[in-house]
């Protein structure tokens, strides 16, 4: 079984400014794996086999430049990983993200597809199953468990008063949800062997990739509005004191 991993680079949460305009100013930022995309990796190094090939497929722009990054990932597990690198993917929109991984997958061959629940800054949760719609495969998203047989899987999936079991043939993809497992810290010899794997890098036209028309716009991005302190202080304890907090939690949360 050939199983491919995708992985997202997002911007190191300590390093976002939040201007006074309220916007994220992330011009100064590091680059790190999507956390939600390290449960995918992990899930897709455990469900292989000795047999088995766990490749690693990114897309996006000059981040992916980043030898450090590169070799964190090869030290999780995949055995090789191949990106494609374009500057118009740097603020790439799921839809447009779907169709370079579903051209890029095709490319590479693939059993099943594996995605993290969604990704660390836009968490739109929608690429893994566009992915699967532009193939015309099957597609599980909320996948918490997963067992491989010949020909298909069955996954598991964490519903809100039941577990739905499904058997799902291949290809196909999967989004796994963070509770799937605990993603390994890579051990000294996986770090030094992660420098002798395959990285394999692709521009646009070596997929056959070109921009479509987008679906979407993405017009602004704000932090939340902060809110003052109302600094209530309410001394006593007696039943009037009481009712004065009672009224007081009621209506800041109605």
């Amino acid at each position: 079984m050939r199983l491919i991993t995708c992985y997202k680079l997002v911007p190191e949460e300590q390093d976002i400014v939040i201007t006074a305009e309220r916007t994220l100013a992330t011009n100064q930022t590091g680059e790190k794996i999507s956390p939600f995309d390290l449960n995918a990796i992990e899930a897709a190094v455990q469900l292989a086999g000795e047999d088995d090939e766990v490749l690693a497929l990114s897309v996006g722009g000059k981040a992916l430049d980043n030898a450090k990054l590169r070799k964190d990932l090869l030290s999780r597990g995949p055995n090789a990983l191949y990106l494609v690198s374009d500057e118009r993917l740097t603020s790439s929109l799921p839809h447009e993200t779907a169709r370079v991984i579903a051209a890029a997958s095709q490319k590479i061959g693939f059993d099943l597809l594996i995605f993290g629940e969604g990704s660390g800054d836009l968490y739109a949760q929608q690429t893994g199953l566009l992915v699967g719609a532009l193939l015309h495969i099957p597609a599980v998203n909320a996948v918490s468990h997963i067992e491989k047989h010949e020909g298909y899987i069955t996954v598991e999936r964490t519903l809100e008063n039941e577990v739905e079991v499904l058997d799902v043939p291949l290809p196909a993809v999967i989004c796994v949800s963070s509770d799937i497992n605990v993603p390994r810290i890579p051990s000294m010899k996986a770090i030094l062997g992660a420098g002798k794997k395959s990285v394999t890098q692709w521009h646009a036209d070596d997929i056959g990739w070109t921009p479509d028309k987008s679906r979407t716009d993405l017009l602004s991005v704000y932090a939340p509005q902060e809110t003052q302190r109302k600094h209530i202080i309410i001394e006593g304890d007696g039943q009037d004191e009481i009712a004065r907090l009672r009224d007081y939690l009621t209506n800041a949360l109605s």
